[in-house]
């Protein structure tokens, strides 16, 4: 089997000339005179950031080609991860993203910065660790479902602390993390009870998606009652309806709704069907396009940059929702987990048209749209 690097992506004429044009990069590396333990810097030099995600990267093993990995003449490694993911897609959208999470100063980690930083996306804040490797995981592509091998234990991430927080010289817009970061270590637990509860980042919107990975926690008790509290204390969320009937035995939407009642923007995903965005007393349904499936891993992800991007841009309910879904789309044609967006025009005309979908919006205790869509 064959292995390639692959860490080329969008060019400025794949994604249009009408796209805004993605800012270089916000900052550097500090002098080891002031660094960290791990070598981080430690104060985020530009207040232009509209987007910091937080969460751990590593390098994806998966074919070139669609086949199952057993067989795979050739394998590609790719930078992957669920919350650079989503600064992929927010920067590729013509956003300021920047990405803090911690690497191995090894090839893999070096890997993840480049991929990362060709899109657009800032790392200057990344933990480069002399002590801690780089987390890899393998991708056996199924379109009925991949299933996924990690190799993570005791990587650089997940000896992450809050104290090894950015600082930032102006607040994001958004603070974006998942419970997939809770669930690494004790102290990255803590670390995201930092960014969520304890509000380290001030008034930035804190955006959570629930992207819960049943073989990263002790017990299926522990992740229910610890991805909920985080939820709960996030203003946006996102969360499938299958993940949710099996963190919370919730097997409507509306069910979902009832559990967070006080998340300001809550998104759940119901499969290839549609998506729910509930407001305050208001939720608008939107139908997923129908697309053939190569692979589902990573549209989640898509899905939320595309989401947050427009919700940067201040698009309603709606919009938000068909940009989630087609950036989603675009990710589920490929066997990776990052596609570039189209350009500019492709994207306003798909969500003009959006042929598969007729948006609802109104009052959450309609009682046909319950029917329809609970």
């Amino acid at each position: 089997m064959a292995i390639m690097q692959s860490t080329k992506h969008a060019t400025g004429e794949e994604l249009g000339a009408s796209l805004t044009k993605l800012p270089a990069t916000l900052s550097s590396r500090r002098p080891a005179s002031q660094q960290s333990r791990f070598g981080m810097l430690t104060t985020f030099e530009s207040d232009r950031v509209e987007v910091l995600s937080i969460g751990e990267a590593m390098v994806l093993v998966a074919p070139q080609q669609l086949s199952r990995l057993a067989s795979a003449p050739i394998c590609t490694l790719t930078a992957a991860g669920a919350e650079s993911n989503v600064a992929k897609v927010v920067a590729s959208l013509g956003h300021t993203a920047a990405w803090f999470s911690a690497v191995g100063d090894d090839p893999f980690g070096h890997l993840i910065l480049a991929d990362l930083e060709g899109v657009g996306v800032d790392t200057g804040t990344v933990v480069v660790s002399v002590e801690h490797r780089t987390g890899l995981y393998a991708k056996d592509p199924d379109p009925s479902g991949s299933r996924v091998y990690y190799y993570r234990d005791g990587s650089a991430a997940s000896h992450l602390r809050p104290q090894d927080l950015p600082k930032l010289a102006g607040q994001p817009r958004v603070v974006h993390t998942s419970g997939i970061m809770a669930a690494l270590s004790e102290t990255c637990d803590d670390l995201i009870t930092s960014v969520v509860t304890d509000r380290i980042y001030g008034d930035a919107l804190v955006s959570f998606d629930v992207n819960f990975r049943s073989q990263l926690w002790q017990s299926s008790e522990v992740a229910s009652a610890r991805i909920l509290k985080l939820a709960v204390a996030s203003d946006v969320v996102f969360v499938g309806l299958d993940e949710a009937e099996e963190l919370w035995g919730t097997r409507t939407v509306d069910e979902v709704r009832e559990l967070m009642p006080g998340v300001s923007r809550l998104v759940v995903k119901d499969g290839a069907r549609d998506a729910i965005e509930f407001g305050r007393g208001s939720r608008t349904v939107e139908r997923a396009a129908g697309v053939s499936v190569v692979d589902l891993v990573g549209a989640g992800d898509a899905f939320a940059g595309g989401w947050l991007s427009a919700w940067l841009a201040g698009r309603d309910a709606s919009h938000r929702l068909r940009l989630g879904h087609l950036m989603a789309s675009r990710v589920l044609h490929t066997t990776g987990d990052y596609a570039p967006p189209p350009n500019r025009d492709e994207i306003d005309s798909a969500l003009t048209a959006w042929p598969p979908n007729e948006s609802r919006e109104g009052p959450y205790a309609v009682s046909a749209d319950r029917t329809a869509h609970g």
